[in-house]
């Protein structure tokens, strides 16, 4: 018995040591996200990128984040000024200004 309470005290630090670290970006840290509950990584890089930018950490795991953009846009489907073909894009069209699908736009901007 005295081996398992010997061992006890090391196998906890043991267990103890692989977590994320606290504080500053001296390395990546698991964060949960506040929209599903799920772990995510906010690597060492993200984390001095946000710093320097002087953002907040994130709240929510990446695939929240794009779900939570992209239900924010609203689609319509339009007429290629350029060729012709249909589209949509993440924008209502003001009427005033061509509105071209990727390929065109792209080739537009050349």
């Amino acid at each position: 018995m005295s081996d398992d309470q010997t061992n006890s005290p090391a196998d906890d630090d043991a267990a103890a040591a692989p977590e994320a670290p606290q504080g500053g970006t001296d390395g990546d840290k698991s964060l949960p996200c506040e929209e599903c509950g799920k772990d995510f990584i906010f690597t060492a890089g993200e984390q001095e990128f946000y710093e320097e930018k002087g953002f907040t950490p994130p709240k929510r795991c990446p695939e929240c984040r794009a779900a939570k953009k992209a239900a924010g846009r609203q689609f319509t489907k339009v007429t290629c000024a350029g060729c012709g073909k249909e589209t949509e894009v993440p924008f209502v069209p003001s009427g005033d200004r061509p509105v071209y699908c990727r390929e065109c736009f792209e080739s537009q901007k050349r």
